[in-house]
């Protein structure tokens, strides 16, 4: 590699020739193959690698095999941080995209140099290399931290509610149960015939859920009326038969066909029967929808988190919205009103799904907090020019221009102390923009706060 190579990057600008020779026969040029590694993550980083043509992928490791960025630009650089921490690594893999070359530099000579050129550059990267790592794993684990609790919190609550409701049924489960069998027993023992059994066991089925009243008042007055026709036939525990029967539909004219039915011997028997199989019948139906509740919880966690699926998947991004809705249902129920736009012919996409939801986290997140507990969030969904396009929006107070213009920003935050890391829609900026090629834009004004997200339909043929 020679000195006119690299002398066009702008990256070398302010360099002398003697010192720009010195670097590039200092280093060595390293071809760059498609699909070929050039330095691999975890291992020390102790080379400076620049980009003279060509493109890179930037490749991190963990439960699957990510691509986190692209080095393909002349004059972009990787690697050397040894020349200032010693122990420094390669936070991620570098494999080749498009075959080029690139510059490689020990970092030992990169340190002796600079050290030797810039001396204060030195001690001016030193310290913000430093200050930038603490500061940023600290926000970040603390934004994590607190995102955690925020969502296991609200899981606690969105399941705690059915959870329980579920140990009530099954508590007056058992009594009902004891009811029906002391019942059933007491009829046993009497003179009952089997035709007389077959009569209230028909009476019985009449009072299916589809003839119950969804009208409480008019359950109650017909509670009412049944306790009166119990007492005047010496019926006992009206109390404990009445509001069964009325709940299933029953009336005073439905009783006297009982009585008709049966001896005055077996009425109480009989109707304390028909009252428990009802209560048998409607619990079992509560302990149903809990846990059907319960289940569909799970089933929105385990699409929130996306586990045991693909990084990138073929989504529906209406999916992901209702997930992370469901997550964040508790700061949904007082005095916000959800309203669903989404478009009837919004095509599936190629996307991390898993990533999405921490922006729809984000996103949702900020448009509750700028509500200040009270307002209509809406949520819309349309198709435009190849892509998909989700908007967030809130009736909070708007943003200022000069907000808006850096809400992006790493760090900067519009909330009070304690209460924002200024992360959220950087991480959102970067998911969108770095991972899905998409785009995100804030469209404010007094009384209403758009967060406009675009994804393309399918990701460029070079990064599948």
């Amino acid at each position: 590699m020679h000195m006119a190579d690299v002398r066009p990057i702008s990256l070398f600008d302010g360099l002398t020739d003697e010192q720009l020779d010195a670097l590039v026969s200092g280093g060595a040029e390293v071809r760059v193959e498609p699909g070929v590694e050039l330095w691999h993550e975890g291992e020390n980083a102790d080379h400076w690698w620049v980009l003279i043509d060509g493109a890179v992928d930037i490749v991190r490791h963990g439960r699957e095999e990510v691509v986190v960025g692209r080095m393909d630009a002349p004059g972009r650089w990787a690697g050397g941080l040894q020349a200032w921490d010693d122990n420094a690594v390669y936070l991620a893999t570098a494999r080749g995209a498009v075959a080029g070359r690139m510059l490689r530099v020990p970092a030992a000579h990169l340190a002796q140099w600079v050290g030797a050129w810039f001396p204060l550059g030195v001690h001016l990267i030193r310290g913000v290399l430093g200050t930038m790592r603490t500061v940023e794993a600290t926000a970040r684990q603390r934004d994590s931290l607190v995102a955690l609790g925020t969502l296991a919190a609200g899981l606690a609550h969105e399941i705690n509610n059915p959870a329980a409701a579920t140990t009530r049924a099954v508590d007056a489960l058992e009594d009902a149960c004891d009811t029906l069998l002391s019942s059933l027993g007491r009829l046993a023992q009497g003179d009952i015939t089997a035709s007389q059994f077959v009569a209230i066991d028909a009476l019985r089925r009449e009072l299916e859920p589809g003839h119950q009243s969804v009208d409480p008042l008019e359950v109650a007055d017909r509670e009412e009326e049944l306790s009166s026709w119990l007492t005047l036939h010496g019926v006992g525990r009206d109390w404990i038969i009445a509001p069964h029967l009325a709940s299933a539909g029953a009336d005073p004219a439905w009783c006297d066909r009982v009585a008709n039915t049966l001896d005055a011997t077996e009425l109480e028997a009989g109707l304390e029967w028909v009252a428990s199989t009802v209560s048998v019948a409607s619990l079992l139906s509560e302990v149903k929808e809990s846990t059907r509740r319960v289940s569909d919880i799970v089933a929105a966690v385990r699409g929130y988190t996306q586990l045991d699926r693909a990084s990138i998947q073929v989504i529906d991004v209406t999916e992901g919205l209702e997930s992370t809705l469901v997550m964040l249902g508790h700061r949904l129920r007082q005095g916000i009103t959800v309203v669903r736009e989404y478009g009837t012919d919004v095509p599936q996409v190629e996307a991390y799904p898993g990533e999405l939801n921490q922006v729809w986290t984000n996103l949702i997140g900020n448009a509750v907090d700028a509500m200040d507990g009270g307002g209509t969030l809406r949520i819309t969904t349309r198709t435009e020019e190849g892509a998909v396009v989700v908007e967030i929006c809130d009736s909070g107070g708007g943003m200022p221009p000069e907000v808006a213009a850096r809400a992006f920003d790493a760090f900067y935050t519009t909330k009070e102390v304690g209460k924002g890391t200024g992360l959220g829609l950087d991480i959102a900026r970067r998911i969108v923009v770095d991972r899905h090629n998409g785009s995100i834009v804030i469209d404010s004004r007094p009384g209403e706060t758009i967060l406009r997200v675009r994804l393309p339909i399918q990701r460029p043929s070079s990064e599948k």
